[in-house]
């Protein structure tokens, strides 16, 4: 156990919480973090913090370009024409996989779009695609719309499993779905609303058993969960690096493409996805990398891969096991205090509460979610997460989240509701949410 448990203290007190912050031994890393002392940040499922060696790897790209100029590319700490391999390689044991199966390069759903312009190949009767209902809609738009590209109705060629409750997927519903008119899978590894966390293990052995390729969207779980990608022999996944990993608004994404599927000529070639030795020979003919490099398309935006470095640091030292622990003891913790504190106050808890179910983050149900995170934010300080159209997202990241964090974010909950301070605010989400 990461955090050792105080009995003999009131495990609902503020002391308590304290406990828990004095024997946590992850607790140092906060300080990597820029923390604004005058609120709690529990949005880190939708925008990690900036840390110290993230802001001090961004500082020496920027010294490479003043000082180096072009020649950055080649020489220097963090030679550019190597970066997306680099960073690939800090970032694949954060997902179970060589570093030659993963590549820093795009954004989420240009990966997609890459990924299934290379893995869809409808054959026969095998011409659909098979989602969820409750995945995030960038994915499903990227899904239609390569659907449509091959001249397919996306009403009838993507089939959306259903939830049975609107909150979860069985995985079960899903291994039924998969019937010989599916030519590929994608889905989330861990859904952002709810936070469930789905077997990929499972769910990959089932999709091969009937020779159907499948892929997970991993931008709510890589940073949150350990993956085995290569040892479930997942084919693909993709998946975004600002959330849990840290990169910063808009950086870089990611992308795994299994060992089994190299040589595969991508379906969307470009430029960067070339064999580094032969990509200046500037001829005509596409002579792709041999590894997951092969998927890049254009030039990399190193000014947006740089946070990585140093935050990629941060990880491999603190390590993923070490990471989950308390990221299942923190959201744990915080469930039992919202049971204990806001039994009364028309809460329901919508995420899983099984640790092997759960991912990173608590999502709590309310009629009053939109207003109530407006309260939080603009009267008690603290930094939540809507999501239409009932719920509140709480990420307690375990990298620069305290249990006193935790214990005083569902204490100023209480007050937003005894007070009802959310009836100051419409119930309506802003521009952004």
């Amino acid at each position: 156990m990461m955090v050792q448990e105080q009995q003999d203290l009131d495990p609902y007190s503020k002391e308590y919480a304290r406990q828990l912050d004095e024997h946590d031994e992850l607790a140092s890393y906060r300080d990597e973090f820029y923390i604004n002392p005058n609120s709690i940040y529990m949005d880190g499922n939708s925008l990690g913090l900036l840390s110290k060696r993230a802001e001090q790897s961004i500082m020496d790209v920027l010294g490479a370009w003043k000082h180096q100029g072009i020649d950055g590319w080649t020489q220097g700490q963090h030679p550019w024409f190597y970066l997306a391999e680099k960073l690939a390689a800090m970032s694949a044991p954060l997902v179970g996989a060589s570093a030659d199966e993963v590549i820093v390069t795009g954004s989420t759903t240009v990966n997609l779009h890459q990924l299934v312009a290379t893995f869809y190949k409808p054959q026969g009767t095998r011409t659909k695609i098979l989602a969820d209902e409750l995945n995030f809609p960038s994915d499903i738009y990227a899904l239609q719309s390569q659907l449509k590209l091959h001249g397919y109705d996306p009403d009838e060629h993507l089939i959306r499993v259903a939830s049975r409750d609107g909150r979860f997927l069985q995985e079960e519903d899903i291994i039924a779905a998969m019937t010989d008119e599916v030519a590929l899978i994608v889905l989330p590894a861990v859904l952002y609303r709810s936070g469930q966390l789905l077997d990929m293990k499972r769910l990959t052995a089932e999709a091969h058993a009937r020779g159907i390729l499948i892929g997970f969207d991993g931008c709510h779980s890589v940073g949150s969960i350990p993956h085995s990608f290569s040892e479930w022999d997942v084919d693909f996944a993709f998946w975004c690096n600002y959330k849990y990993l840290n990169s910063g608004p808009g950086g870089t994404a990611s992308l795994y493409v299994n060992r089994k599927h190299h040589g595969t000529t991508p379906g969307l070639t470009g430029w960067f996805g070339s064999h580094k030795e032969k990509q200046f020979d500037m001829e005509h003919q596409f002579h792709q990398a041999d590894t997951a490099g092969a998927f890049q398309i254009g030039t990399p935006n190193i000014l947006s891969m740089a946070p990585l470095i140093g935050s990629l640091e941060l990880f491999a030292e603190a390590t993923m096991e070490k990471l989950r622990q308390k990221s299942l003891h923190i959201t744990r913790y915080m469930m039992q205090l919202i049971e204990h504190e806001l039994s009364d106050m028309g809460f329901t808890l919508g995420n899983p509460t099984e640790d092997e179910r759960r991912g990173g983050h608590v999502s709590l149900e309310h009629a009053e979610a939109a207003r109530i995170c407006k309260a939080l934010k603009e009267l008690q300080h603290i930094v939540p997460d809507f999501r239409a159209p009932n719920i509140i997202r709480l990420a307690p990241v375990p990298l620069y989240t305290s249990y006193s964090d935790v214990w005083e974010t569902v204490q100023r909950l209480k007050t937003v509701m005894a007070e009802k301070q959310y009836e100051k605010f419409a119930n309506m989400r802003d521009v952004v949410a």
